[in-house]
């Protein structure tokens, strides 16, 4: 049986990420510098399932290219407009506002990391499955 573990992203300014992440409810559950490599490593998450591991290379000037495939994480919140509400307060930028999916009736709203990366923040209600 295999478990998915982690999505990695590299992000230029690691303390800007790790607070995005833990403005989202995410908790940091490790962290490793690695002086060899000059990077670091900050893996954060909401417990037990997968996490979003945050690399850090520490001589990296330029921005990286987000490239064309990659499309966004998402997370699951209870209340959509009291959590953007929040972020937005919080200076985090609010790319797409709350409101149901084109075609669908799934709320949800998009932000966006300090690295340009999309989250999707999806209303879950009990026994939705996303």
């Amino acid at each position: 049986m295999a478990t998915f573990l982690h999505t990695m992203i590299r992000v230029r300014a690691l303390d800007r990420s790790v607070d995005f992440y833990k403005a989202l409810g995410m908790k940091e559950t490790r962290r490793r510098d690695v002086p060899d490599g000059r990077y670091t490593l900050v893996y954060l998450g909401y417990g037990d399932g997968p996490e979003v591991e945050l690399t850090h290379n520490w001589d990296q000037a330029e921005a990286y290219d987000l490239g064309n495939g990659f499309g966004h994480l998402a997370v699951g919140v209870d209340n959509i407009h009291a959590v953007v509400d929040r972020l937005r307060n919080a200076g985090i930028k609010v790319t797409r506002e709350p409101g149901p999916v084109k075609f669908g009736t799934t709320v949800i709203a998009f932000v966006e990391d300090p690295d340009g990366y999309k989250v999707e923040l999806i209303e879950t209600k009990p026994g939705q499955p996303f």
